[in-house]
């Protein structure tokens, strides 16, 4: 060990998120890319997860965006043709001009069901269909507003205005939405149905269960939660002070004990109490004392400053005070219903109490334990290993309290030595070529906050936290050894002071030891202490690897959730045999129901004009897309140097003919002859190309509508700045494809899973639900409904500046809802609520302005549809229980100040449902040998619902698997209603979210979340890519430029405590008008 006598560096700091919540969420949106990719003319369950894929065909809920499992979506059999088919329902005349499905006035509609306006892709008249075709409705920035068409009612014409000044757009749409005349259609809803928003979370009361579902077939099955005995305690609370100060559990908790060793009978009345590791203490039953101070000596554990110590042991002086009763009355009130809020703190008691043992045992990560005895450790490469462990955490239930139990993983560091860590960071052997400058700033990241111990002393393995790297190799490096300034290379002192011989003096040194004084250790005197978690990012390798590792079948996780309880054995704990809480060994059995599949329209010119699906699954075999959309202008650049230019044209051909195949309208030749590009000059190539196309459409009135891009199977950074250039800069959508599916023997799967994409990224359809269509959907078919999907990601762990995405889509589709506008909207850094739903600022000219993503949906709904939605429905992804009425309050405020914006009283009533995939609550099938209550994954059936015993003691909450399982264990969704003023029943909202999880645009499967959500998550995941790579602070707050379109400049306030970010560059309208983000 080498000190430098002054100087010295901050020691890196290891926060940011816990990955083992990033790692569950990974592994719930890999079983979504799963989802996406996988069905088609036959399911594929063994394939591998496909997470690092960026071609076009698949994509996921939270990362790649490749194709992996294809769907057979087309009929490969049928002869290639391209020829005019009638749609049902062809849109009005589109203001769109080349973008519709015939060119000019003259030609036959081939828009879906009312595809009006913007959203739609329809040009001319329409013929065939349900019902009379929909009056135009004007367009965002058109100036003439139009009334809708009612039913026996002949629209109303409106003059446009044209010798007056032109108002904004903006006050034209407004203008025309309070135009909109609803009462002709159904009856107002009643006024006293809007509930006031309570002022604050005090007064909230969440909805109560309206009864329990009961459509469905019966079953029971099995779910990971224990039973566990309310104990009959008089739990007491007690501050604890521990002087001098200490900022870490592990030595708090190690104090503590020594207390209770030493002074358990004779000071604290032969209590064994349960610690927090900072500040509380626990009781059950009171202390014979009110305060009592203790000195505690604790042998020196070196805390990794590397600071010299005189003493073999510190001193400690704990104080331990009264501080209050924990009432388990008012929890046993609430299990009863009888309370309406959950009492925290006895909750927190009880999960303490039971994480007293394993916290002694494993090592402690948010509400899981890991040891590397748990599990076959597996690497992960580059000097990182996963450890296996389990989740637990003590739950309020309508059985009780429960203790929920899984399987979990996450990734630690190798207790390798320095060197060898290297070695696998680098991938190559650091002993014979010198480190570029490039090495050290990837060794300094990945070693920085890591705790090492010394192995050149013998038996005294003392401990240091690395704080940085030195920029001279060791043989160069020198430090004063006394305060007169004798200069001592680190080389020398260690062969003198230890008898050692530095060999690799090439290498840096490291920096260990505090701000004041950094301390030299060479890399191979160093070895990494064991159980320290990568909290950091991990790469696409890596989240294979460990996917791979957490990957069970049903029954294979059953047996180790079992075995951990048996193992844990929790009657013969002493904390939990002190507090009295006793804990069932068996998993609680309950009673599910199966919902019906629904059954699904296609257009009436295939085989099969409707179908009903199977096991969660069906195929486009003889079928054809309920509203093809049209492609009549379209360009390829091909990125891989792989492809040749004949292999991307029989490529691109290919995949036209199964686009018509499947009832879209694609012209075989595009608009200019594919092009190979250097994918190192993407901006150049996209702007180039697409000006040269613009040049020869223009006369003609026309505007290119699709880009084909052949992307190389690992391409860096080039899939996101090729969407980030066509959706933002040059209003174009894209479909990507890998190279190796260029190079696929038989890609008809793939090809028909890629023609879903296209269709809807051209404003197609390319299924609706039948009831949708006959008006039999409760709460949905009445009336105007329109239906939100909401998400905020937020930064990888280690990315401090970021800001977060914010996306919300809507329903641009009544009664069908099936077509999702969306946008998105940069926030301050991991702020969970949407700061844009809302917002107002100041116009010099005009005054007090207002706008927001709720505002600029609803009447992008109003223009599709011609009516003015009378119900929102508003699914809301990715808050913790924490948060909800944080979030309800922020953000139902925001949605009714955005309608009474469009008109003083107008309110339509709001269901507020939050869906949760980061939980740990996993079910089973009571007999995994039932072929009938399984499938072939031996998951539970698609469309097991669950909304007792293990659902909230009161809230109308319940559990839904609505996908069947690919690979490993289903996560069923989690509904929480936080708001309902339209009064859905248990069955309504149940069979509602079933059913519209088989509308999901990118497959022939239905999926795990309802597919609103879903796109919000896909949508954010997206405009990530719209960052710049350097986010600058002090940019203008999110405005116009975001949600509008109009054009940034505006300032718009966010919530309070909130820093300034720098907006996110403005998708194009015709971009957000169509399905950009599947």
């Amino acid at each position: 060990m080498v000190r430098k006598k002054r100087g010295g560096q901050l020691p890196g700091s290891g926060g940011g998120e816990t990955y083992e919540s990033q790692q569950v969420a990974d592994q719930a949106y890999q079983q979504h890319n799963q989802e996406a990719r996988a069905g088609g003319y036959q399911h594929q369950a063994g394939r591998p997860p496909q997470g690092a894929n960026r071609g076009g065909g698949g994509g996921g809920y939270g990362g790649g965006r490749g194709n992996g499992f294809v769907n057979g979506n087309g009929n490969g059999g049928m002869p290639y043709q391209y020829q005019q088919q009638q749609q049902y329902g062809g849109p009005p005349p589109s203001d769109n001009g080349g973008r519709g499905r015939g060119q000019g006035g003259g030609s036959r509609g081939r828009g879906g069901y009312g595809s009006s306006g913007g959203y739609g892709r329809g040009g001319g008249s329409s013929s065939g269909g349900y019902g009379p075709p929909k009056t135009s409705i004007p367009d965002l920035h058109q100036a003439t507003p139009a009334a809708p068409y009612v039913a026996g009612v002949n629209p109303q014409p409106t003059t446009p205005s044209v010798s007056s000044p032109s108002p904004s757009p903006s006050e034209l749409v407004v203008e025309s939405f309070q135009q909109v005349s609803i009462g002709q259609q159904v009856a107002p809803l009643p006024v006293q149905a809007i509930q006031p928003i309570p002022t604050s979370s005090k007064s909230v009361r969440f909805p109560l269960r309206p009864g329990r579902g009961t459509v469905g077939a019966k079953c029971i099955v099995k779910a990971n939660h224990f039973f566990a005995e309310l104990p009959d305690k008089d739990l007491h609370q007690y501050d604890v002070t521990i002087t001098p100060d200490i900022a870490s559990r592990r030595l708090n908790r190690a104090v503590i004990k020594r207390l209770v060793d030493l002074y358990r009978q004779s000071q604290l009345g032969n209590r064994l109490p349960a610690y927090d590791g900072r500040k509380s203490l626990y009781t059950a039953g009171p202390l014979p004392f009110s305060s009592k101070d203790f000195k505690i000596m604790l042998a020196d554990d070196d805390d990794g400053s590397g600071g010299q110590r005189k003493e073999k042991e510190r001193e400690f002086k704990v104080v331990v005070k009264f501080a209050a009763r924990a009432d388990l009355h008012h929890l046993e009130l609430f299990l009863m219903g009888r309370q309406a809020e959950a009492p925290q703190e006895a909750l927190q008691v009880l999960d303490i109490v039971l994480r007293e043992l394993p916290t002694a045992s494993y090592f402690p990560v948010a509400r899981s334990f890991y040891s590397p005895d748990l599990g076959r450790r597996q690497s992960l490469g580059e000097g990182l290993e996963s450890w296996r462990g389990f989740y637990q955490s003590i739950r309020p239930t309508q059985m009780g309290l429960s203790l929920n139990i899984d399987m979990s993983s996450t990734a630690f560091i190798e207790p390798l030595p320095i060197i060898e860590f290297v070695n696998q960071l680098l991938n190559r052997d650091i002993s014979f070529r010198q480190l570029s400058d490039a090495d050290r700033v990837k060794i300094k990241k990945a070693l920085r906050g890591i705790k090492v111990e010394v192995t050149h002393r013998g038996l005294m393995r003392r401990k240091y936290r690395i704080t940085g790297l030195t920029s001279q190799p060791t043989r160069e490096l020198t430090f004063p050894l006394d305060e007169r300034g004798t200069m001592k290379s680190v080389v020398d002192y260690f062969h003198e002071t230890y008898g050692f011989i530095i060999k690799h003096t090439q290498l840096p040194c490291l920096q260990v030891g505090n701000q004041q004084r950094s301390n030299y250790l060479p890399m191979e005197v160093c070895k990494i202490v064991e159980g320290q978690r990568y909290s950091r990012r991990l790469n696409e390798r890596q989240i294979t690897a460990l996917l791979k590792v957490t990957c069970q079948r049903p029954h294979e996780r059953e047996r180790d959730i079992i075995q951990t309880v048996r193992q844990n054995a929790y009657h013969e704990d002493p904390y939990a045999q002190e507090f009295g809480i006793k804990i069932s060994e068996n998993l609680t059995l309950l009673e599910a129901r199966i919902l019906p599949a629904p059954r699904l329209k296609y257009h009436d010119t295939g085989r099969e004009k409707d179908c009903l699906p199977r096991v969660g699954q069906w195929n486009m075999m003889n079928k054809k897309m309920v509203n093809g959309g049209t492609v009549n202008n379209w360009m390829c650049i091909n990125f891989s140097g792989g492809v040749q230019d004949a292999v991307a044209r029989r490529f691109c051909s290919e995949l036209v003919q199964m686009c018509n195949v499947s009832g879209m309208a694609f012209n075989p030749e595009p608009v200019l002859p594919p092009v190979t590009a250097h994918p190192g000059h993407v901006e150049r190539a996209l702007k180039s190309r697409f000006h040269e196309a613009l040049t020869k459409l223009k006369p003609h009135g026309q505007e290119l509508e699709l880009l084909i891009a052949i992307l190389p199977d690992n391409n860096g950074s080039l899939y996101g700045d090729l969407k980030r250039i066509c959706e933002t800069d040059l209003g174009l959508v894209s479909q990507c494809c890998l190279t190796k599916h260029v190079f696929k023997t038989n890609k008809q799967q793939y090809l028909a899973n890629v023609t879903l994409k296209i269709n809807v990224k051209v404003g197609g359809r390319n299924t609706v639900l039948v009831d949708a269509l006959s008006r039999r959907i409760p709460l949905v078919s009445d009336r105007p409904t329109i239906i939100f999907g909401a998400d905020v990601t937020h930064p990888h762990p280690g990315e401090d500046s970021s800001p977060s995405i914010a996306a919300v889509v809507a329903s641009q589709d009544w009664p069908e809802v099936t077509k999702y506008a969306g946008l998105v909207s940069a926030q301050t850094h991991r702020q969970e609520l949407i700061q844009d739903l809302f917002k107002t600022w100041q116009d010099p000219a005009k005054g007090t302005m207002s706008g927001g993503m709720i505002k600029e949906l609803l009447i992008s709904f109003r223009r599709s549809t011609g009516q003015k939605p009378q119900r929102i429905i508003f699914y809301r992804d990715g808050v913790s229980e924490g948060q909800f009425y944080q979030v309800l309050l922020y953000e139902l405020d925001a949605i009714r100040k955005a309608c009474a914006s469009l008109e003083p009283d107008y309110q339509p009533p709001v269901t507020f449902v939050v869906v949760q995939k980061r939980h740990h609550t996993r079910l089973f099938a009571n007999n995994h040998n039932d072929s009938r209550s399984v499938d072939r994954s031996g998951n539970i059936l698609p469309g097991t619902v669950v909304d007792s015993k293990i659902c909230h003691p009161t809230e109308f909450d319940f559990y839904l698997c609505s996908h069947a399982g690919i690979q490993g264990t289903s996560r069923p969704a989690h509904y929480h209603v936080l708001w309902d003023e339209n009064n859905f029943s248990a069955d309504g909202l149940q069979t509602l979210t079933n059913n519209l999880c088989y509308t999901y645009a990118r497959c022939t499967r239905s999926v795990s979340v309802v597919p609103p959500a879903y796109y919000a998550h896909l949508a954010a995941f997206r405009a990530r890519f719209y960052l710049e790579p350097q986010t600058s602070e002090g940019g203008s707050v999110t405005s116009g430029a975001t949600t509008n379109g109009r054009g940034g400049g505006r300032r718009a306030p966010v919530a309070a405590n909130s820093a300034a970010v720098k907006p996110l560059p403005a998708l194009k309208d015709n971009v957000k008008k169509v399905m950009f983000y599947c």
